[in-house]
C-alpha cells in the first residue's frame, strides 16, 4: 500500500483526488450569497423562505448519505463522485429554469428547489466518494491528511464561489450562474474520466445504522459546532444589510481564508495531539468568533468575527473524523464516513429555518448568539468524549484480547 510514499508524493496524490471536491463545491459556493437576496428581494419570499432555499440542500445530502456510502463502499469512490458531478450539472439546469422564470415567482422559487435538491444529492456523492478515494488510494495512516485536504478544497471552493457568483450576477444576471455551475460539471468529468479508481474493499459492510450508532457521539459534536458557519454562509448578507454595512461577501471570504489558513498550519496536529485535544481548542476559538459576530459594533469587528469562527470551525471536521472513522472496520469507511457528515448536513439543514425564525423574532444579531451557544455545548461534549476515550479504548482491547485467548483455547 501507498502508505510508505513520502509526505510531499502523499500530499500531491491527495490533492489531484480532492480536486474533484473543489469543483463540486464551487457548485454550491456560486450561488451562496445570491439566492436569499434573490429569494428574499427579487422573488419577494420572507427570511424563512429564504433561509430555507439554502438548507434544502444540506436536508438533501443528510437524506441521501445512506445511499451514497452504499455506492462507495460497493462500487467505488470514483464513480461516486462521477454520478455527483453529473448532479451538479442538472442542478445547473435548474437553476437556468428558475432564471427564466423569474417573472412567475412560485414557479421561479420550485425549480429553485428542486435544483437545490438535486444539489444536495450530488454533494453527498462528490464529498463523501473524494475522502473515501483519497483514503483508498494512499491508506488509512493518512486519513487525517485526506479529511483535512477535502475540507480545504471544499471551503475554499465556497470561500472563492461566493464572490464569484456575486459578480457573475451584477455582470450578467442569474442566469449566467446557472451555465456556469453546467460548465464546472462538465469539467469535473473530464478530468475524474481517466484517474485511476481506489480499490474495493473487500470484507463485512456493517449496517448504516450500526456505523451511525458508533459516531453519533462525535457527530453530534461536529453538528453544534457547524451551526455558526449555516448561520454565517446563509444569514450574513441580510445582517449586514440590517446595518448598513458593505461588502458581506467579505466575510465569507475571510471565513474561508482563516478556514483554509488553520488547516494548512495546524493540520499535522491531530496525529500529534489526538482529534478530540483539536476539536476543544477549535470549538473554543469559533464560541468567541461567534460571540464577536453578535456583540459587533461595526463591520471591521464583524470580519474580526468571522476571521476567529473560521479559524475555530476548521479542524472541527477532521478531529471528530478521525475519532469517529477509527471505530469502523476499513470495509465500511465509506459508510462510516457519510454517517459522520450526514450531521454537518443536519446541523445546516436546520440552521436556516431556526435561524431565519429567531433572527424575525429577535433581530439578525441574536442568530450570532444562538450558534456562539451551540459551539459551546459541542466544546463541552468533546471535553466529554475525549474523558470516555481511554475507558473505550481499555474495554475494546480487553475485549479484543478475550476473543484472542478463546481462539487459541
Amino acid at each position: 500500500m501507498s502508505e510508505n510514499q513520502r509526505p510531499l508524493a502523499v500530499t500531491l496524490q491527495v490533492v489531484s483526488i480532492v480536486l474533484f471536491t473543489f469543483i463540486g463545491y464551487l457548485n454550491i459556493g456560486i450561488p451562496l450569497a445570491v439566492l436569499p437576496g434573490y429569494v428574499h428581494s427579487d422573488l419577494g419570499f420572507g427570511a424563512v423562505i429564504a433561509g430555507l432555499v439554502i438548507s434544502v440542500q444540506y436536508l438533501a445530502t443528510l437524506l441521501s448519505r445512506p445511499y451514497a456510502g452504499r455506492i462507495i463502499d460497493n462500487k467505488g469512490s470514483k464513480l461516486a463522485v462521477m454520478y455527483g458531478l453529473a448532479g451538479c450539472g442538472l442542478s445547473g439546469v435548474f437553476m437556468l429554469i428558475s432564471a427564466w422564470t423569474q417573472s412567475l415567482p412560485t414557479l421561479s422559487l420550485i425549480s429553485l428547489l428542486i435544483g437545490r435538491l438535486v444539489l444536495g444529492s450530488a454533494e453527498s456523492l462528490v464529498g463523501s466518494g473524494s475522502i473515501g478515494w483519497g483514503i483508498g488510494r494512499v491508506g488509512a495512516a493518512n486519513t487525517a491528511k485526506v479529511i483535512s485536504w477535502n475540507g480545504i478544497a471544499s471551503y475554499g471552493a465556497l470561500a472563492v464561489g461566493a464572490p464569484l457568483g456575486v459578480l457573475l450576477v451584477s455582470q450578467m444576471g442569474l442566469w449566467s450562474m446557472g451555465v456556469s455551475i453546467v460548465l464546472l460539471a462538465v469539467l469535473g468529468l473530464a478530468l475524474a474520466w481517466p484517474k485511476t479508481a481506489a480499490p474495493i474493499v473487500v470484507g463485512e459492510r456493517l449496517p448504516f445504522m450500526h456505523v451511525l450508532g458508533r459516531v453519533l457521539p462525535h457527530g453530534c459534536g461536529l453538528a453544534l459546532g457547524s451551526i455558526g458557519f449555516g448561520t454565517i454562509a446563509t444569514f450574513i448578507t441580510l445582517y449586514y444589510a440590517t446595518q448598513q454595512w458593505s461588502n458581506a461577501v467579505l466575510c465569507l471570504s475571510l471565513f474561508g481564508a482563516s478556514f483554509i489558513g488553520a488547516r494548512l498550519l495546524f493540520g499535522n496536529l491531530i496525529n500529534r495531539l489526538g482529534g478530540f485535544r483539536v476539536a476543544i481548542a477549535c470549538l473554543s476559538v469559533e464560541t468567541l468568533g461567534l460571540l464577536l459576530l453578535w456583540l459587533a459594533p461595526d463591520a471591521h469587528w464583524a470580519l474580526a468575527g468571522a476571521a476567529l469562527s473560521g479559524f475555530g470551525f476548521s479542524l472541527v471536521f477532521p478531529a471528530l473524523g478521525v475519532e469517529a472513522v477509527n471505530l469502523v472496520p476499513a470495509s465500511s469507511r465509506g459508510a462510516a464516513v457519510g454517517a459522520y457528515s450526514l450531521f454537518i448536513d443536519l446541523s445546516l439543514g436546520i440552521t436556516g429555518p431556526l435561524a431565519g425564525a429567531i433572527a424575525a423574532g429577535f433581530g439578525f444579531a441574536s442568530i450570532f448568539l444562538f450558534a456562539a451557544l451551540a459551539a459551546l455545548s459541542g466544546l463541552a461534549l468533546s471535553i466529554y468524549l475525549y474523558r470516555q476515550a481511554p475507558k473505550y479504548f481499555n474495554e475494546k482491547h480487553l475485549n479484543e484480547k478475550h476473543h484472542e485467548e478463546r481462539d487459541t483455547r
